[in-house]
């Protein structure tokens, strides 16, 4: 809880009152009408006693609104701090979720609450109302200057968070319900726990705003002017790293907003993808004469060619077609049936497109047309990087320090070409080369001569040719990467969020025998998904329309739907399933041979028992 932007008029507040700006007071005296006969002179005085008076006023007023806003934003970052915050952390200390992760997204927002709330607010209210005595800002806002900091933590932390929210809120039904709770309160305004978090950031700059508008109406010789040109000079700074940081989320805004338009069901939200233009487009068919109503979504790295599928709740549209960058060409066609047409060929597929009118059709062919120049500039600057950076001698490696390579030169690791993104494959430099790896690419260490012979980290190819020998990889295997007898495994039909039946492959391993893994097919050696069976719960229900022996897990809004050949093997795996999800360990349905789902044909990982 926390008093709203509108809990007092713009430009008044309870110091408004005390002072009676519209009555007549010790500083603000309404000068009198001159009186026929007075001389020019006499008039002019009374103007610029007036314009005096007038710009005091204005003062006033930039000082009551610092302080309107000020009450504001505190009961924002009550509602980050104190709901948002402080609710998901009590869930994640039941294990839900990891206590980390509410760490990293709320970063340090407990300490520039507790700053505004306790010291900066309360130094305001108490100013204003001492305003007679003491008409100035500028040395209060001296002492937010040395806790700046705090908000540079904050902005270099922002994308982290978003992601790491996009990320369990698409993973954690509990995370989701939690924060769509509070969205749902009329402390949220209808606004998203996002949009929120965005304040922070946007204060700097309000501080800025405020500031500069302030000194402009301070006269020269004011003695609060020293103070108030020291406080803009520092918030200014900081205004520059929060006005990228808002740049930045207002792309990540837009990326939601298509995210929701395309059902929630394509990966797009990412700080590298770039939003470039969207519209409405005709498809042409290559077989006959037809045309199909679609939607282009342009972004710096894809394509994607939509449908319109019917919604209630706004413009909802299929992906069709991803069409990579990469290899992407456009160029104008013509067609005796249909004007304004021009053609996209990709690597995954070329379409013909009609455009509304000519300048349609030259906006999308332009737009096109850039956005592959500037990746195909990209990737050059990525080679050169690379070969400058592979241009280091072997006999100078680890004898002297490398020229490293910046971290927005490269988009991917430069050993294994895997995209870098803010969570799980981030950017490392090896201390040899001064090449831009990933994690994995970056576990290992030698002595480094140039260093005094100290141990860095350094990427797997300098390790190779430092150490003169080959490595041993005990490789760890991934998080969907199981080589492990099983409890029960076999073929099933499975389908998610009321999408099409799928047959798969699933296991249910021994030392793992609380998760069901679901594989493409029975030789992959990587899982499509895994579902943590603890707390699901099964529902046998047959619906109109399901395959035969059909059943279901569900928890929360999270169901995934299952169809065995017969009913004899749905049971079977249910008996293993209600066991899991109820905490325990289940054992073998059957102990006697390697008969698996799919008519006798062994697993290559090892199954000793299925179903």
């Amino acid at each position: 809880s926390f008093p709203a932007s509108s809990s007092f008029p713009r430009h008044h507040s309870p110091a408004t009152s005390q002072l009676g700006v519209n009555n007549t007071h010790s500083w603000h005296k309404t000068p009198t009408r001159p009186q026929t006969g007075r001389s020019f002179s006499s008039i002019s005085i009374n103007a610029a006693s007036l314009f005096q008076e007038t710009n005091e006023q204005k003062l006033f007023n930039i000082a009551s609104e610092l302080l309107h806003t000020e009450q504001a934003y505190v009961g924002r970052l009550a509602l980050l701090d104190e709901e948002f915050c402080a609710k998901l952390m009590e869930e994640a200390h039941k294990g839900t979720f990891p206590v980390d992760v509410v760490k990293n997204i709320f970063s340090n927002i407990c300490s520039i609450h507790a700053f505004h709330s306790q010291f900066l607010l309360p130094d305001l209210e108490k100013r204003m109302g001492e305003w007679r005595s003491k008409p100035r800002i500028g040395d209060i806002l001296q002492k937010l200057t040395p806790f700046l900091k705090m908000y540079a933590e904050y902005v270099k932390n922002f994308d982290h968070a978003m992601d790491l929210l996009k990320h369990w809120n698409d993973r954690s039904p509990q995370f989701k319900s939690i924060i769509q709770e509070i969205q749902s309160q009329e402390i949220c305004g209808s606004l998203t726990l996002q949009h929120h978090m965005l304040e922070p950031v946007q204060r700097v700059p309000r501080y800025e705003m405020l500031l500069k508008d302030y000194l402009k109406k301070l006269p020269q010789d004011d003695p609060d002017r020293r103070d108030a040109e020291k406080s803009l000079e520092i918030i200014a700074t900081a205004a520059t790293h929060s006005n990228s940081a808002i740049r930045k989320s207002e792309i990540l805004k837009k990326l939601m907003e298509i995210y929701e338009m395309l059902g929630e069901e394509e990966d797009i939200v990412h700080p590298s993808n770039e939003f470039i233009k969207e519209g409405h487009i005709l498809k042409l068919s290559a077989r006959n004469t037809s045309a199909t109503e679609s939607y282009l979504f342009l972004f710096n790295n894809m394509l994607l060619y939509c449908v319109p599928k019917f919604s209630l709740g706004g413009p909802k549209y299929t992906v069709r077609s991803r069409i990579g960058i990469d290899g992407l060409k456009v160029k104008e066609t013509i067609n005796k049936d249909y004007p304004h047409t021009f053609q996209v060929s990709g690597k995954e597929r070329t379409l013909e497109l009609q455009a509304c009118s000519e300048q349609d059709k030259a906006d999308w062919i332009e737009a096109v047309q850039k956005t592959i120049e500037i990746f195909q500039q990209k990737n050059e600057s990525f080679k050169s990087a690379l070969k400058e950076a592979e241009e280091v001698s072997e006999a100078e490696l680890g004898k002297r320090a490398p020229c490293w390579i910046r971290d927005n030169e490269v988009t991917m690791c430069m050993r294994c070409k895997e995209p870098f993104n803010a969570i799980t494959r981030r950017r490392h430099h090896c201390r040899a080369c001064g090449h831009v790896v990933c994690w994995k690419c970056s576990e290992y260490k030698a002595q480094l001569e140039y260093d005094g012979n100290k141990m860095n980290k350094v990427c797997k190819d300098c390790y190779l040719v430092l150490m003169g020998k080959e490595i041993t990889e005990d490789k760890k295997k991934g998080i969907l990467e199981i080589a492990d007898s099983s409890i029960i495994c076999g073929y099933l039909q499975h389908s998610e969020k009321s999408k099409i039946w799928q047959k798969v492959w699933c296991v249910i391993p021994e030392k793992e025998s609380l998760v069901l893994y679901v594989y493409g097919a029975q030789q992959d050696v990587k899982a499509l998904s895994s579902i943590p069976l603890l707390g699901y719960s099964v529902d046998e229900t047959v619906r109109p329309g399901d395959p035969p022996a059909v059943f279901r897990l569900s928890q929360s809004n999270l169901v995934h739907n299952f169809s065995a050949d017969t009913d004899e093997l749905k049971h079977r795996w249910l008996k293993v399933i209600r066991v899991a999800a109820a905490g325990e360990v289940p054992t073998r349905p059957e102990a006697n041979g390697t008969t698996s789902l799919d008519n006798g044909h062994q697993k290559t990982r090892e199954c000793k028992s299925t179903a």
